[in-house]
């Protein structure tokens, strides 16, 4: 793994929300953004790029100074995860959600990125 190319590619930038449906109605109705899908999360195309309205489950993800997050597609989380370790990045867990996995980590700001592997 060591010296291998890491393979990142841009997915989406996110928001987490307390209420998705009323997220939705803001961004739809108000903001007059067009729903692309909507399942577990809510999610629109704005200009080529995804930008997605995600339930927060916890209250701690509604904490900071603001709550985007950049979101990079990986093919598997885990040699992902390893090589980030390896250059010095504490990662967290893998955690496995709705649609897929996911696992933090901070820029040296602390700004939260997270890596993002969809479920097949």
């Amino acid at each position: 793994m060591a010296g291998s190319p890491m393979d990142l590619h841009f997915d989406c930038v996110f928001y987490y929300v307390r209420d998705l449906q009323a997220a939705i109605r803001f961004y739809s109705d108000v903001l007059e953004l067009s729903l692309s899908s909507h399942d577990a999360v809510a999610r629109y195309d704005v200009d080529g790029v995804q930008f997605e309205l995600v339930p927060a489950s916890e209250e701690r993800q509604m904490t900071g100074q603001g709550n985007a997050r950049l979101c990079l597609r990986v093919t598997s989380i885990e040699i992902t995860a390893e090589q980030l370790r390896e250059r010095g990045v504490s990662v967290g867990p893998v955690q496995v959600v709705p649609g897929g996995k996911l696992a933090t980590f901070e820029d040296p700001d602390k700004n939260e990125l997270v890596i993002w592997q969809y479920t097949s």
